[in-house]
Formats: structure tokens, C-alpha cells, sequence
């Protein structure tokens, strides 16, 4: 996400966890030094991303390890004389717990009406009627493109096992920060190299199997891109496929309260897919690139796309 030049950088999230009375809750924090009760968040560290900003500063101040969704709003507004823009994004929280600390003395967890009602101002209420604009469970498909691997007239071989260059295996162990935050359960690759190795390091990290998926690459999406973008959507709501084609229901335990996929793709397939899934939902696509490395936040309620948020890749 763009930035204003001198502005001071922050992030926060809207936390939320499910009610049986009221669909959700939602955390507020009260600050003794402001005296106030808003939504958490902080300034960004020297060259953090707003995502990682976000789940960093969330976590700090309540306690709860978030599992980000989509993008909801950014705020700005003067402070000490200063310009500041605060980005803020959907937080599920996925455990911990609250104690008070130097920033925050209180949290509570409050219904919609009850959080608008305290909130000190009025940009938080913002933030909260746009997270009341979609249902609060949607699931994430975190849509990769494939680090850098050289090219491909130079690779003597079958370019299905071209590798990642020095500067890809970099973006790889970048990748791992910046997607961290929205809590995947799953990891999925196209057949070539050159992507199984970008989300491999992720895969690793998180100790999850890494899946391939022929329908992901682009030799099955110049055949039916119809069929990749299915793929896609069985991946959201959480279906896998057994031998014969079958499709089934992904067994993923207590980890189906939060899901969220990781799919490394190719450049061929990405924008056609984002295009025509956003198309049939009417959901509006920002105009942009998808270079080596970055990567698209997918948000699905249920089989219907709501959001695609991009991102950039990380810089090493």
C-alpha cells in the first residue's frame, strides 16, 4: 500500500471472535495515557509492511495472536502536528489471552452496538462499519505468484524443474513474514519447481504438508481456465481432491475454525483467475500488476468472492 511521504505509519485490526448472541465481539482497549477506548494498533517498525505492522501491534496489545483477513480501511488524521495513516484489517482472534500492560490497561469484548457506543472516535467507528459490511467468517485463499527464476531461454532443461535464482530463494524467506499474519492451514502448489520452492520455506515453517495441484498451473489453465478457477474455489471452502478426480471434504481438525490457503501459481494463470472470479461476483479488482513474489488475499464468503486485496512482493 502506497504512503504519504513524512507520514507516520500505522496499522491495527478490528479483533474479533464469534457469539452465539451476538455473530461477534470485538475487542476494544483502553489507553490510561489517552484515556480513551479505540481499536489496537501502533506505529510500523522500520521497513514493515502494514500486514505484519498489524498482527505485531494487535498481538502487543491485547494479548490475542490474530489471524488477518481483508483490508478494511486506512484512516488518516493529524497527530502532534504530524500526518498519520493507519491501515487497518479484519483480526480473528486464534488464541491468547489478555493482561494488562504499559499501553493498555483494559480490554473488553463488546457487541457491535455496545464497541460503536464506546468508541472515542469516530474513525473506529468507520472502521467497524466497514467490517459490518461483509459476514465476519469469510475464509482466504492467499494467491502467490512464484519467485524469481532467472528466465527461461536461459535454463537448459525442462522447464518444469527450472529453479529459483539467488534473489528468489530471498523472496521465498521473505514470503514467510508477510503471510505469516493471516494464519494459513493450508499450502498448495502448481507442479513447477519454481513454485513449489517459493511456498516450501512457509510450508516448512508451519509445519504443514505441501500439496500439489496440477489445475494451478499453466499449462491446465491454457486448457480450461474454467477448471482453475473451480479449483480455486473448492481450495476456499476447503475441499480436496481424491484419486479418480473426486472431490471430498479436507479433514483439517480444530485448524477449520481459521482457513486459510496459500496457493503458488504462475503468471499466466493469476490475473485471469482473479479477473474472472472477481467479474462473476461483481467484486471490484484494483488495476494492478502481479509481479514475481507478490501475492493476492482472496476473501470467499462460502463459494462467492467478496474481496481481492493485492499485495506486493517483499523487498530483499
Amino acid at each position: 500500500m502506497p504512503s504519504d511521504s513524512g507520514a507516520i505509519q500505522a496499522a491495527g485490526g478490528l479483533l474479533w471472535r464469534p457469539s452465539r448472541k451476538h455473530g461477534v465481539r470485538v475487542a476494544l482497549v483502553r489507553r490510561p495515557r489517552y484515556r480513551d477506548w479505540s481499536l489496537p494498533k501502533g506505529k510500523a517498525a522500520p521497513g514493515e509492511t502494514p500486514a505484519v505492522t498489524a498482527a505485531r501491534e494487535v498481538q502487543e496489545e491485547t494479548g490475542f495472536r490474530p489471524a488477518l483477513g481483508r483490508r478494511l480501511t486506512t484512516v488518516s488524521y493529524t497527530t502532534g502536528g504530524r500526518p498519520k495513516t493507519v491501515h487497518y484489517f479484519s483480526a480473528r482472534a486464534a488464541g491468547g489471552s489478555w493482561t494488562a500492560n504499559r499501553e493498555v490497561d483494559r480490554l473488553e469484548w463488546l457487541s457491535p452496538a455496545q464497541a460503536r457506543h464506546r468508541m472515542s472516535y469516530d474513525f473506529d467507528r468507520a472502521v467497524l462499519d466497514t467490517f459490518l459490511l461483509q459476514p465476519a467468517d469469510l475464509v482466504h485463499v492467499v494467491l502467490v505468484r512464484h519467485a524469481r527464476a532467472g528466465s527461461r531461454e536461459s535454463y537448459d532443461g525442462d522447464d518444469l524443474h527450472r529453479p529459483l535464482d539467488a534473489k528468489g530463494r530471498k523472496q521465498a524467506d521473505a514470503l514467510i513474514t508477510e503471510i505469516l499474519p493471516f494464519a494459513p492451514t493450508r499450502t498448495v502448489t502448481a507442479p513447477p519447481e519454481r513454485c513449489r520452492a517459493t511456498v516450501l520455506p512457509l510450508a516448512d515453517r508451519l509445519g504443514l504438508p505441501l500439496e500439489e495441484e496440477p489445475l494451478l498451473g499453466e499449462d491446465a489453465y491454457r486448457d480450461d481456465p474454467a477448471a482453475s478457477r473451480r479449483r480455486l474455489v473448492e481450495l476456499a471452502v476447503g475441499r480436496s481432491r481424491a484419486a479418480g478426480g473426486a472431490v471430498r471434504r479436507a479433514d483439517h481438525g480444530a485448524t477449520d475454525e481459521v482457513r486459510c490457503v496459500v496457493a503458488c501459481s504462475q503468471g499466466g494463470v493469476i490475473p485471469g483467475v482473479v479477473r474472472s472470479l472477481a467479474g462473476r461476483a461483481d467484486v471490484t479488482v484494483p488495476k494492478v500488476s502481479t509481479p514475481k513474489a507478490s501475492f493476492w488475499v482472496l476473501s470467499f464468503d462460502d463459494t462467492q468472492l467478496v474481496q481481492a486485496d493485492p499485495y506486493p512482493a517483499p523487498v530483499v
